[in-house]
């Protein structure tokens, strides 16, 4: 096998079957044959089948599906033609835009199948569809036990490495071509948001963000930390978490060689790391204290070309930045940009 992972295919999972991560898919391989050259989808064939022919009902033009045996065997599929690895037992059809137990282990099982082959040195990156919360945690053991994607590939990569999982620490990234947020914590109510704000997991964000999105940018990032409170706390008076957490870990941080500045008013920080063809932005990435404050600034700017990000694994994951939406799914009328820009983003960040 290959030691140089460029060489590797890029290994996109299924989704859940009654959402739209199919037919994303499928438009994928439709509408960007050279981008989806040398990827593969691990799942199911008479899904993606379905979804093709969804897809053909918009164009007319065929799009054909191509069984494969091993990863490697997607670098020799013709552009336009959706390589697919059967990685589960067939089963029926689940239906479109409902929850189901069989669709949410479909869709789990593919992230796991995808995660291992990644820790493997299988596949270069992987790229997962979007699961339903709901549907996977319907599908049991081992399921109920993670919240989303992210919990999940920590999980294996932590039981692949032979360590505890709090000894993998991973973070959310949500970027796209005008900002990147990383967060201190991720699928938590906001009342246990707000716990996780301490100096130990400020301190361990600012360490991954400068690893992970320094190896992307090549050089060290220039890091913008947002403050937890309205004014960053308005020196105390709003709350003393900036004084007393969020600025010692800035400190640390810096003392440790990393670009980190703040705490920000969270209100201003995010227009300040933006950058535009008038202006570049004062900050590469934002590290944001909780999950609706550092991802409502990057899904306001365009859901279609944000791309989700999981720092810190041994491997490559990035998703698109929107759910299985149900309520269009089987119409055809998904758009697949947001997955085009996640499968150019696991490009950029393979190593060479």
């Amino acid at each position: 096998m290959t030691k140089n992972l460029r060489e590797l295919p890029l290994a996109i999972t299924l989704g859940d079957a009654a959402g739209i991560g199919p037919e994303i898919i499928a438009k994928a391989f439709q509408e960007a044959p050279e981008l989806t050259q040398g990827c593969f989808v691990a799942g199911d064939v008479a899904t993606v089948r379905r979804a093709a022919r969804i897809v053909q009902g918009d164009h007319g033009a065929s799009l054909s599906v191509a069984v494969i045996e091993a990863p490697l065997d997607a670098r020799n599929v013709p552009p336009g033609c959706i390589p697919v690895l059967q990685i589960v037992e067939p089963a029926p059809l689940v239906l479109f835009g409902e929850v189901s137990a069989a669709a949410g282990k479909l869709a789990g099982d593919c992230v796991f199948w995808a995660a291992r082959a990644a820790l493997r040195g299988e596949v270069a990156a992987v790229i997962t569809a979007p699961l339903h919360k709901e549907a996977l945690a319907a599908a049991g053991e081992p399921y109920t036990r993670f919240p989303g994607h992210t919990e999940l590939l920590q999980a294996e990569a932590a039981s692949h490495l032979g360590k505890p999982v709090q000894d993998v620490p991973v973070r959310m990234m949500l970027a796209n071509d005008e900002l990147r947020t990383v967060l201190v914590s991720i699928h938590l109510s906001l009342r246990d948001a707000i716990e996780k704000v301490t100096l130990e997991n400020i301190l361990q964000t600012l360490r991954i963000t400068h690893q992970s999105v320094g190896a992307a940018l090549q050089r060290p990032p220039r890091i913008g930390v947002a403050g937890l409170n309205p004014h960053a706390g308005e020196g105390g008076l709003f709350g003393r978490e900036e004084i007393e957490i969020i600025a010692p870990a800035i400190s640390a941080a810096r003392a440790e060689g990393i670009d980190a500045l703040g705490p920000f008013a969270p209100d201003t920080v995010f227009m300040r790391a933006r950058s535009t063809s008038q202006r570049a932005g004062e900050f590469d990435v934002v590290v944001a204290m909780y999950h609706d404050q550092g991802l409502i600034p990057v899904k306001y700017l365009g859901v279609e070309q944000g791309v989700n990000v999981t720092l810190g694994l041994p491997f490559v994951r990035t998703s698109p930045d929107h759910g299985t939406a149900f309520d269009i799914a089987g119409s055809g009328r998904a758009d697949p940009a947001s997955l085009m820009a996640a499968i150019r983003m696991a490009r950029q960040l393979v190593p060479e």
